[in-house]
């Protein structure tokens, strides 16, 4: 290449290199500014709030939790989130109201978010329903001191659930109340689930008049069991017929996921890379979801129990979670039903979750 040619290749290319440096440094910026107002947009200016976000020791390494709300002297709410892995820190903005009737607590689980930063992959010999268990416990209860708090409401979601039953069940003296939504009970649940799957990809072959999806589909369909094989064909066919997600999340809030103060990139990739992490040993047909369930532990509960399910959930249906729900004894059950609502009810209808905890939870919700 003759040297004046090879001269203006650099200069373009230092040229392009200078233009996507200024992009991504208005980007930062702008993303700056963004997550300066958010500051403001969050900010917890009562005189009797709370608002911290700190690195707790439990379980022998150190977990990431945020605690706000307007007035210590509301009822503490520990919000177990799902995934597994997936850290609510992010997509909590819309949780604003619930902070003037409750103090609520966000916990990056062992493996999500936060927590997984600091420890990394050297957390999964540790990664156990059993071990996540205990740390729920050893949180509750430094909760308790922290907070001067006797009793702690307990929301599971998904996952969460899951988790918060096997909670609950083991420290109830802990809890004032346990609130399950999207919640699962075993195996029975994707079971469920891909029921529902494989009846969703029938209609759409039908529609589109795929012999040949509708000819595979069809001995699954009248007897939809949940195995590698069947799981195989409909994921061939989610992908071939391009069957939409069972539930579509859309957040509410004032504050998208980028935005949110304090929240740094890292943490954002962190967030990712956590829940693939925990996936790898908490799901799947091996994982504890498919490995146990709750019936095994029994259906009597000292406390009082309400499920807020959606009755559209295509994630976690709500039927064999309503059959479990029936077997239980408690104090005071109620399991209610959100019409319309999907899997994230918590998120994209933050303020009838809430109406729903005000008006069910709250009177239970003690010290």
């Amino acid at each position: 290449m003759p040297r004046k040619a090879a001269r203006l290749v650099g200069v373009s290319l230092l040229g392009a290199a200078c233009v996507l440096l200024a992009v991504a440094a208005a980007g930062l910026g702008f993303r700056a500014y963004r997550q300066h107002l958010a500051i403001e947009t969050l900010a917890i200016r009562s005189p009797k709030g709370v608002q911290e976000g700190e690195f707790v020791d439990i379980g022998g390494i150190r977990q990431w939790i945020q605690i706000r709300g307007e007035d210590r002297d509301n009822p503490v709410l520990l919000f177990v989130h799902g995934g597994p892995g997936g850290t609510t820190l992010p997509i909590s903005s819309g949780w604003l109201p619930w902070e003037k009737h409750f103090t609520v607590v966000q916990w990056d689980q062992r493996g999500t978010g936060r927590t997984y930063g600091a420890v990394g992959d050297a957390l999964a010999p540790t990664m156990t329903l059993e071990r996540m268990t205990q740390d729920g416990v050893e949180l509750a209860e430094y909760l308790r001191a922290h907070l001067h708090k006797e009793k702690i409401v307990l929301v599971g979601h998904s996952w969460g659930s899951f988790l918060g039953i096997h909670m609950v069940k083991q420290r109830p003296d802990l809890f004032s109340a346990y609130v399950g939504t999207g919640q699962v009970v075993g195996k029975t649940t994707f079971e469920k689930a891909f029921e529902l799957t494989i009846g969703r990809l029938q209609r759409l072959a039908a529609a589109t008049n795929n012999r040949e999806a509708l000819a595979e589909l069809a001995p699954i369909a009248s007897q939809p069991t949940l195995t590698p094989e069947n799981r195989l064909i409909a994921d061939r066919w989610n992908s071939a017929l391009g069957l939409p997600p069972a539930d579509g999340f859309q957040m509410t809030g004032p504050v998208p996921p980028l935005f949110m103060p304090e929240l740094s990139l890292l943490d954002l990739y962190n967030w990712r890379r956590g829940a693939i992490f925990s996936a790898k040993y908490l799901t799947g047909r091996k994982g504890p979801m498919f490995q146990s369930d709750t019936a095994s532990l029994g259906f009597e509960f000292s406390i009082p129990m309400f499920f807020i399910e959606g009755e559209e959930d295509g994630v976690t249906p709500g039927e064999p979670a309503e059959r479990y729900f029936k077997e239980i004894t408690a104090p005071h059950k109620e399991f209610v039903l959100v019409s319309g609502g999907d899997h994230f009810i918590p998120f994209d209808r933050p303020d009838q979750f809430l109406a729903e905890l005000v008006a069910r939870v709250t009177p239970f919700a003690r010290d």
